[in-house]
């Protein structure tokens, strides 16, 4: 109880460091209540919507575990969760987390935790409670598992669904940080069946590197109507994702060769890997896709650092068939 008690004490200082915009969320005691408080009021908005969503980070928890890397897990957590709420046109305003252990060492929560405020702050969105359950009989030893749960407020005239996306609008791919948080029970299998396998320096860092939080260009898109839908790319990867939001009556066409893979996508692709798997099982360097009019891309590519350039993979037309694939991946 006493370790529990200082990390709750923990937590409510460091979670201060998320409310730099949010200021009367410093009235309220938060962390350490039954509920917690956000007053929508304060942001102004004049017809807001509620988004809420909620996710988890998949087995990449075995490979912080494998390494003892726990800093940069949290950032993934808030990025699985905040950047879905960006599909509709939502700003993240606030989130929560649950993490499960077996056993409470504060150390490694402490670092876990740094790394969700740390995201917070990337979303620019406040950590605003959560939970720590204790659970021996649950959990190995040292197995942990995390789940976020963020919402997000849109204005009514700015929410987008599918019916925005029109005939003729081009498909921009926006890429992803590496692997993000999808995909790691095969990469994990892959790195058990190579045997006398080393993890080299490259691996460990994109195995560990955190996923691309994308609030920040996409908000000051959304804020400008630049765009007419989006997707998130995580588990399903690009062709599953992208047709969760196109309309029946509009078709998705993609050239496959347009797709600038990155190195970690090619080292997997060596093992044996089929296309299709790589494609249903990773982002394969597409983090977000963009779908908008052709004469707002030049717009949108200014609000993106070079490093996140989106480029055109795709374009909008008519039929029955919600996606058609042309060309191949480039390995």
């Amino acid at each position: 109880m006493a370790s529990a008690n200082k990390l709750v004490n923990y937590i409510s200082k460091i979670s201060r460091k998320t409310y730099k915009k949010n200021t009367e969320l410093k009235s309220f005691q938060n962390i350490g209540s039954f509920g917690s408080i956000f007053d929508p009021a304060k942001l102004k908005m004049k017809n807001p919507l509620i988004v809420s969503s909620t996710d988890g980070v998949g087995t990449k928890v075995e490979i912080a575990n494998k390494f003892k890397m726990y800093n940069t897990i949290g950032i993934d957590l808030v990025a699985m969760c905040v950047n879905d709420l960006l599909v509709q046109g939502a700003k993240p305003v606030f989130f929560l987390d649950y993490i499960a252990v077996n056993k409470i060492n504060t150390n490694k929560l402490k670092k876990i935790l740094k790394g969700i405020v740390d995201g917070c702050k990337l979303a620019d969105c406040a950590l605003v409670g959560g939970e720590t359950a204790e659970m021996p009989g649950t959990y190995g030893k040292n197995k942990f598992d995390l789940a976020g749960f963020a919402v997000g407020l849109v204005e009514k005239n700015k929410l987008l669904i599918k019916s925005k996306i029109k005939l003729n609008n081009v498909i921009l791919a926006v890429p992803s940080s590496g692997l993000h948080s999808n995909g790691f029970s095969l990469v994990r299998n892959v790195i058990k069946r190579k045997k006398n396998l080393r993890i080299n320096k490259f691996l460990k860092s994109e195995l560990i590197k955190p996923t691309k939080i994308y609030v920040k260009e996409l908000n000051k898109i959304n804020s400008k109507k630049l765009i007419n839908g989006c997707s998130h790319i995580t588990g399903g990867g690009l062709l599953d994702n992208l047709k969760r939001i196109v309309p029946n009556n509009l078709c998705l066409n993609i050239n496959l060769s347009k797709i600038k893979i990155k190195s970690i996508f090619k080292w997997i692709k060596k093992n044996n890997i089929k296309d299709l798997e790589m494609l249903k099982t990773f982002n394969c360097g597409v983090g977000f896709c963009l779908v908008a009019d052709k004469k707002n891309v030049n717009k949108i590519k200014k609000v993106f650092s070079k490093e996140y350039q989106p480029y055109e993979i795709g374009y909008i037309s008519g039929g029955k068939s919600k996606i058609k694939i042309s060309g191949n991946l480039q390995w």
